[in-house]
């Protein structure tokens, strides 16, 4: 047990200095690696203990407090990667980009994906739509979704429709610019999950939306 408590010290005191640089506030943050790393360790600590033989305890979370950081790790730093080169290539484009532990949205507002009332791609929002797809295919071992959001103006069939048909339009695009269509799955949400008050025109812009959810797997 002293073992396992030197090995956890140890992982901590390592992780500790594991920084990014976020690319907006320019403050150093710990990053999610550095975070999935020390979470997969003791997970794997306790593992690796409670199926050992009592003699070989030790042993066995140290080996797994090893194979549950590189786990955890790898996984975070994949995503970590995938965050800054898609805000590197999104960067002045609109699009906004949130991580959400091993996640990644991103937010597209209407006034750069379609037009009112139309599930068309608009062709200024090609060029965007180019450079996630460029990321997307650089990490392929990710899951995309793809949902399609519209303001409440209209029925709540025919947004619901709508938003389907946006949200297959973009889907189908990344496709055929070589997303592989086996990790795409597209959704219409309509006008349910609004971001802003659908009373103002300014709002109503802010729910008419396509947001690209990217997950890391394993």
């Amino acid at each position: 047990m002293k073992k396992l408590i030197l090995a956890t010290a140890l992982t901590t005191l390592t992780l500790g200095g594991c920084t990014t640089l976020d690319p907006y506030t320019q403050q150093s943050k710990t990053s999610n690696a550095t975070k999935g790393a020390g979470i997969g360790a003791v997970a794997g600590a306790v593992l690796g203990a409670a199926v050992s033989d009592k003699g070989d305890r030790n042993e066995g979370a140290l080996a797994g407090a090893a194979i549950g950081g590189a786990l955890g790790g790898g996984i975070g730093y994949y995503m970590d990667r995938q965050e800054m080169l898609l805000r590197q290539e999104l960067e002045g484009t609109g699009v906004r980009v949130e991580r959400v532990g091993d996640s990644i949205r991103l937010i597209m507002p209407g006034n750069i994906t379609f037009a009112t009332d139309s599930d068309r791609v608009a062709p200024s929002f090609y060029p965007v739509l180019d450079s996630v797809a460029k990321v997307l295919m650089k990490f392929d071992r990710t899951q995309v979704a793809v949902e399609g959001f519209t303001d409440s103006t209209g029925s709540f069939e025919y947004n619901q429709r709508l938003s389907e048909r946006r949200a297959n339009s973009v889907a189908r695009y990344l496709n055929s610019v070589g997303v592989n269509s086996l990790r795409l799955d597209a959704r219409g949400l309509g006008e349910r999950y609004p971001v802003a008050s659908n009373d103002t025109d300014a709002g109503r812009a802010l729910n008419r939306r396509v947001e690209i959810k990217i997950r890391g797997t394993q």
